[in-house]
């Protein structure tokens, strides 16, 4: 018999080995002392088997940018089955778990970053966001189609970081949906830990901000180096990898960008989990030198409780939509409803004795969200069942955002 129980902060060093040996994973010391460092400050749920930990799971406790508002979201992390108890009900016991204290705790919404994109799915998370590789070759200087913006460039000291971007990051994370906050601890634990858990020949971060001296930055980008190699006679050139680049203006960007992009002894520079629509994309001059190498799901979003979700975030255009939804999972999210939306606000209830207009699961719900996946694209893929003709762009443009949802915030 499983217990679904919290996990004691006694009990951590456990739970990470389990995730450890799922994720076929062995981090050396200062790597197992962040895990457990960030895992003191999460909710933790755990299947016991006597005194056995047999599953975990942790979630953080987020804020997530929605349109127009920023919402309580936990963030689920360190999803984990042992092997001897895997197809015996025990991933759903957590899910169950956790999106029932989701509910208690007043969060209309939770995310994650899936391992394996067959799985979540059936617990009504949808790809609500993407992310995109870039690739820029540095081996000659970047050509550009606007001229970047020349106020100063400087190094940031790392002990002054979260105090100078800190603040910028926040005020740029309500401008696009689907970025949650960031503690001063996940900035020190995860964005600027001196050696990057994944590529041990990597610097340390490097932050270089943009701004007249004395005023607020105009935007910075976080970056590590990788040195040249020469392995089997065959030279690969220094890299920068990008982790993070924020910027007020696209001539702000193209300078943070040309910044990285000439650093002495490198010839490449990488960049993961860049919004789709990004500037660069459009004002970089020459598309064979600045190439878009991966296009991936990023934050997968799951609809706690559809009502709140709906009526608290921003709607760009009137919809007057009867919605047939379905969700096994979370039963009193079920049925048919009137969603009347529009720049005013946002009303939901019960359409019982109407037609829907159109039928769709929350996982598709989720999915859309954020205004980064369309409906009509859901309906021409027989995702979502349009009974009035036109009913699935409606809903889009009432969903529609300025920008792209994206978060480089894997968790």
């Amino acid at each position: 018999m499983v217990d679904i129980r919290e996990v004691p902060e006694a009990d951590i060093d456990r739970a990470l080995e389990l995730a450890y040996l799922v994720f076929h994973d062995r981090p050396e010391k200062e790597g197992r002392e962040r895990h457990h460092d960030l895992l003191r400050h999460c909710l933790r749920i755990g299947a016991y088997e006597g005194d056995a930990i047999v599953g975990f799971m942790a979630a953080h406790d987020f804020r997530l940018s929605v349109p127009g508002a920023d919402l309580p979201c936990p963030g689920l992390t360190f999803v984990s089955v042992a092997p001897t108890h895997r197809r015996r009900g025990v991933l759903t016991a957590l899910m169950g778990e956790t999106l029932r204290r989701a509910g208690a705790a007043g969060s209309p919404v939770a995310a994650l970053w899936a391992s394996e994109a067959a799985i979540y799915g059936r617990f009504g998370y949808g790809s609500a966001t993407q992310g995109a590789t870039i690739e820029i070759d540095s081996t000659r200087p970047l050509a550009l189609r606007i001229e970047p913006d020349r106020r100063p460039l400087r190094l940031v000291a790392p002990g002054d970081a979260v105090a100078v971007v800190g603040p910028y990051h926040e005020a740029a994370r309500r401008v696009r949906a689907g970025r949650p906050t960031r503690t001063v601890l996940r900035w020190t634990e995860e964005w600027l830990t001196e050696q990057d858990e994944e590529d041990e020949e990597l610097s340390p971060p490097r932050i270089i901000s943009l701004g007249e001296p004395g005023e607020p930055i105009a935007g910075y980008v976080l970056y590590r180096t990788k040195p040249e190699a020469d392995a089997a006679a065959v030279r690969t050139p220094g890299q920068v990898q990008v982790h993070e680049l924020e910027a007020d203006t696209p001539a702000v960007a193209a300078a943070l960008w040309e910044c990285v992009a000439s650093l002495d002894l490198t010839g490449r520079v990488t960049a993961w989990g860049r919004p789709a629509d990004d500037p660069l994309l459009h004002f970089a001059a020459d598309r064979d030198q600045v190439r878009v190498t991966a296009v991936f799901p990023a934050l997968w979003l799951r609809l706690v409780d559809v009502a709140a979700a709906l009526t608290a975030r921003s709607w760009a255009a009137p919809v007057e939509l009867v919605l047939e939804l379905t969700d096994v999972r979370l039963p009193a999210n079920a049925g048919r409803f009137l969603l009347k939306a529009g720049p005013d606000g946002a009303a939901y209830q019960p359409a019982a004795g109407r037609a829907p207009d159109l039928t769709l699961d929350v996982r598709e719900l989720a999915a859309c969200y954020l205004g980064g996946t369309r409906a009509v694209e859901l309906a021409a893929a027989a995702l979502v069942v349009e009974h009035s003709p036109g009913a699935a762009a409606a809903l889009d443009a009432g969903l529609r955002t300025p920008l792209l949802p994206h978060t480089a915030d894997e968790f």
